[in-house]
């Protein structure tokens, strides 16, 4: 036996047992993930100030944050089956350290156009970095603690998905060393440094690479309709939906269904594919992939269309707007500390967190009937915070409950592809339907009413969807 072979075989061991490192591990991957939530919306508010200092044009608003996604989302799929093919812990250091870099470089930009050509590098190295999170965390712990670490980054992510215009708020407001917005970018660079030499001292030591070659006409075809679909929905409301939006959307359709038809003939030869086929013969992960669109559609399109209720509606400073937002995230948190009690209960707690979720959001519409104040609006947040805590505390162990290690980079990598693209479309969507509804009724608060009631049926199908999930019962974990 090789000494390679023995130090997989030792670590294969020690894996079973459970990792010495897992939780410190499972810390630095929560980190990296922060790192990236932030950045999706940080800009959303910065945006004008911005473009502001550098004396950027109208459209540049926009592209801040849209080459940011569109760049992610382009690149995740890919990344995930990289992830599988040259090793987790390389591409999640590559993925750390290249972020980090693109983040000081975001904060030196002179110009409009170089801190766009930044978000994207930024994106890019997201897109490296973020599906090997959920892979090490499976390969870590033990079937035992599994659930307990999945509770941990569902939440997690829900709270940093909620939590980046409020910080981005604030360090505005401070104006740290006197940068202005220039700290919203460098705030990643000790924390990359910091995150990727602890990711590099507790992550487990990749196996030896795989003989697997990556698929390259699939990472076009898929790049290609990933591009074709999130790009006219991040501009298409702009634009006011102009033919050419849909025709990209047909576009997008047309190249997934090549992809879908050349990953199913490949495997079929034998050949090397970017999507693992047999996993979309997993009801669990074909569960996952329709709860993830849905609940990151909801979670995206609800917090814009509340932003806009708040600041245009209810004339509230976009201070007072984070502060009562705050609300909903302080929901998710309680939710995260009861869910290591409730894990045993599986797919019940995902039931019970959608209906609450749904709870929530109808009080909300009840509230919007009287004479609105933000302690009126605080208890609805709680609530729906706290059912969208017990939806996210499952989410990720039952969706890949019954992916095979092989399986794991394609898997994650989805996944998080799916975030992106259902934050898009979610942010698209009740923006759409917030903006044609004010535009008709010559009412912000109707508006907000229509926007918040699509969010309920988006919380009711997701219900629906979790019947899908296996209704399975975890083994109490000893560590807890």
């Amino acid at each position: 036996m090789t000494v390679a072979e023995d130090n997989v075989e030792r670590g294969e061991r020690e894996t079973d047992a459970g990792y010495r490192w897992r939780w410190p591990a499972l810390i630095i991957i929560m980190i990296g993930s922060a790192m990236e939530l932030l950045d999706v919306s940080v800009t959303v508010l910065a945006g004008p100030t911005i473009r502001s200092g550098l004396q950027g044009g109208t459209s540049d608003l926009q592209w801040y944050s849209a080459t940011y996604t569109l760049a992610l989302a382009c690149g995740l799929m890919t990344g995930g089956r990289l992830g599988d093919i040259v090793g987790r812990k390389r591409m999640f250091l590559i993925g750390m350290a290249g972020f980090t870099i693109g983040s000081a470089l975001c904060a030196a930009a002179v110009t409009s156009e170089m801190l766009i050509i930044m978000r994207a590098v930024q994106g890019l190295f997201g897109a490296a970095m973020i599906p090997q999170g959920l892979g090490i965390i499976k390969e870590i712990f033990p079937p035992r603690s599994l659930p307990l670490a999945f509770n941990a980054m569902g939440p997690f992510m829900a709270v940093f998905s909620l939590g980046g215009p409020i910080l981005g708020g604030w360090l505005l407001q401070a104006d740290l060393l006197g940068v202005g917005w220039r700290m919203i970018f460098l705030v990643n660079v000790p924390i990359g440094l910091i995150g990727g030499l602890a990711a590099l001292l507790t992550l487990p030591p990749d196996p030896p690479p795989r003989s697997v070659k990556l698929d390259l006409p699939g990472v076009a075809l898929a790049s290609a309709g990933s591009l074709l679909m999130i790009f006219p929905i991040v501009q298409g409301r702009e634009h006011n939906w102009p033919i050419w939006t849909y025709a990209m959307m047909g576009g997008s359709l047309a190249a997934f269904i090549m992809f879908g038809r050349l990953e199913a003939r490949r495997s079929r030869l034998g050949g090397d594919t970017l999507v693992v086929p047999s996993l979309f013969r997993k009801r669990s992960y074909v569960a996952g992939i329709t709860v993830g669109l849905l609940y990151f559609a909801a979670l995206s399109g609800f917090g814009l269309a509340f932003t806009l209720y708040l600041q245009l509606g209810l004339r509230y400073s976009p201070a007072k707007t984070s502060l009562i937002g705050m609300a909903m995230t302080v929901g998710i948190i309680v939710g995260s500390l009861v869910m290591p009690k409730l894990s045993k209960y599986g797919r019940r707690v995902f039931h019970g967190g959608a209906a609450i979720t749904v709870a929530g959001l109808l009080s909300l519409l009840w509230v919007m009937h009287m004479d609105v104040t933000p302690w009126r609006l605080v208890p609805s947040l709680l609530v729906a915070g706290l059912g969208s805590s017990l939806m996210m505390g499952p989410f990720f162990a039952l969706a890949l409950s019954d992916v095979e290690p092989h399986e794991m980079g394609t898997a994650t990598g989805t996944l998080s592809a799916l975030q992106q693209g259902g934050s898009s479309v979610g942010a698209a969507l009740l923006g759409t339907v917030f903006f044609e509804v004010a535009n008709h009724r010559s009412s912000v608060s109707f508006a907000a009413f229509a926007a918040f009631a699509v969010a309920v049926g988006m919380a009711a199908l997701m219900f629906l969807a979790g019947f899908l999930f296996p209704a399975y019962r975890s083994e109490p974990d000893p560590e807890s």
